[in-house]
């Protein structure tokens, strides 16, 4: 089957979903919105399921392609700030999907663009840890950055337009970071202490290091570095 047909009817379905939400959609509307017979769609797709699990990929690439086009900066600080602007920004123009992409969740099943959009962050992450800056360990603060995140998307969208309340999102953003990170904002008396910094960034420096060490001696080690950090050191990578 052509890509290009695939294509269109993800493209068909999208704009359904846009029009008409999740559950006025239907293989007879998409098959006629795409201009294909509805045989083609089982073809490609298997069943209605498989097609709301396409589009919903198809989301998670799109919003992807918001990612990949910031690129760094020198301040992996700012990176996290821009990071979260894209995904509260892509919720509120494109509603309907990422409901979808968020709703439509599978416990071990994970979109390869929503796999590579986690990875972007705990790239942005390590560098917070490898400039001594992070408070907890970079997969605990890639979740609370997540978590919060879908939060505040799901609760924007939820809201009239008319009624959402504009400062919220840079609020809780700005709570965040300020409990994942420091020296987010310079004019602010930082608590943090230098060791457990220091503990963090090497911690997030150990996967890098596989032959330096054996499994266990790398569990060990980061146990102590997280019981240095702060951290209530169980393991969590």
């Amino acid at each position: 089957m052509s890509p290009d047909v695939r294509e269109r009817i993800l493209d068909a379905t999208a704009r359904l979903l846009v029009e008409s939400g999740s559950d006025a959609l239907s293989t007879r509307a998409v098959a006629a919105a795409a201009n294909v017979q509805a045989p083609t769609l089982y073809r490609i797709f298997g069943d209605k399921r498989g097609l709301i699990e396409a589009v919903t990929a198809y989301g998670f690439e799109r919003y992807l392609e918001g990612k990949q086009a910031a690129g760094a900066s020198e301040d992996p600080i700012e990176d996290l700030r821009h990071g979260w602007d894209v995904h509260v920004e892509f919720a509120l123009t494109h509603p309907t999907f990422y409901a979808l992409m968020y709703q439509n969740v599978r416990p071990g099943h994970t979109p390869a663009a929503a796999t590579e959009a986690h990875e972007i962050l705990l790239g942005i992450l390590r560098r917070v840890a490898h400039a001594g800056r992070l408070r907890v360990p970079v997969e605990a603060a890639a979740t609370m950055l997540h978590a919060a995140g879908l939060g505040v998307a799901l609760t924007l969208i939820a809201q009239p337009e008319q009624q959402r309340d504009g400062e919220l999102s840079a609020r809780v953003r700005e709570a965040v970071l300020d409990a994942i990170a420091t020296g987010t904002h310079p004019v602010r008396d930082e608590t943090a202490s230098p060791l457990a910094a220091r503990a963090l960034a090497l911690d997030a420096a150990l996967p890098e290091t596989p032959d330096r060490l054996t499994p266990a001696e790398t569990a060990l080690l980061r146990q102590w570095l997280r019981r240095l950090a702060g951290d209530d050191g169980r393991d969590r990578g």
